[in-house]
């Protein structure tokens, strides 16, 4: 009877699978064209456009295809071009940006680090109810502080200052990294680090040697995410920042507009300097990126 069941089982799966038409296989793949065809279309669109002139781009009825590509918007963001008298500080927005986002990604995974390992390994006092408090910080908008924000920022001195979106981006990174690196340090087993204190390392050397390296795809992960959190925000930068001293790349896009007229050729050449660093950072840790997201996917 076992013997039978056995044996009908493999003819069940194989009869299941001769069920499956090719057909079927090929309109799955069509509708997974279709919509990232549908997720790309915005994005190319600001790319070509960041190559042609803002004739084309005006024109009625609209060009489609494009039938002059140059470089001439992004020459004439950085004033090279002879007809124009002066071009925007986007040098400027770039180290601005740059120094926010790198600062407030690594302190923010060194301090990450250190709550998530500390929630995955340790046992304390309000332990659970202090991580859902962390938590529940990430469920609100950041656009609902910025009021807030601007009076007490005002009253301490930090509008217009990279340390003030610095201390702003920490308040939001560290949370999410705190939980990410949460889930990762709880699949590394503790029997590993406890080996490694058997034979005669320390709590720090067991951390450094043998549960750093494992969980370093997912500390990259961490880190992409929250370097793209600090580069692409707008809202609070907006709000908290006023002259080229401390302007990111975003709000840098508002420059663009005037009252009644705004400049789509140089504002997508603005955009498309904006996509290069955060697509050559994932690039760069994609590797990691996928490991990290595929290793800590379960608790």
């Amino acid at each position: 009877m076992t013997r039978a069941a056995s044996t009908t089982a493999p003819l069940a799966l194989q009869k299941g699978r001769s069920i499956e038409k090719p057909w079927q296989r090929w309109l799955i793949r069509l509708g997974i064209f279709v919509a990232m065809a549908i997720l790309c279309v915005p994005g190319l669109w600001v790319v070509l456009t960041a190559f042609r002139p803002n004739v084309e781009i005006m024109a009625r009825p609209p060009v489609w295809i494009p039938q002059d590509l140059n470089l001439d918007n992004f020459r004439g963001i950085f004033g090279l071009l002879p007809q124009q008298q002066q071009g925007l500080p986007v040098i400027e927005y770039f180290r601005n940006s740059i120094v926010i986002s790198v600062t407030s990604t690594a302190i923010a995974i060194i301090v990450g680090m250190a709550g998530g390992y500390a929630f995955a390994r340790f046992r304390f006092r309000g332990k659970q109810a202090l991580f859902v408090s962390f938590m529940l910080s990430r469920t609100v908008p950041g656009i609902a502080l910025s009021l807030p924000l601007f009076i007490v920022w005002s009253r301490l001195g930090l509008i217009d200052t990279s340390f003030g979106l610095i201390v702003v981006y920490l308040a939001i990174n560290v949370p999410f990294t705190i939980w990410l690196t949460d889930g990762f340090f709880r699949q590394i087993p503790v029997d590993l680090s406890e080996a490694a204190q058997i034979d005669g390392c320390t709590r720090w050397q067991a951390f450094w040697k043998i549960e750093f390296p494992l969980a370093r795809s997912g500390l990259a992960s961490a880190a992409i995410f929250a370097f793209l959190t600090s580069w692409n925000e707008y809202a609070l930068a907006s709000q908290l920042t006023r002259t080229t001293a401390s302007k990111t790349m975003p709000v840098g896009l508002m420059d663009f507009t005037a009252q009644f007229t705004v400049d789509w050729t140089g504002m997508s050449a603005m955009a498309v300097l904006i996509i290069i660093p955060a697509l050559i950072l994932t690039f760069i840790v994609q590797k990691h990126l996928i490991a990290g997201l595929t290793f800590g996917g379960v608790k």
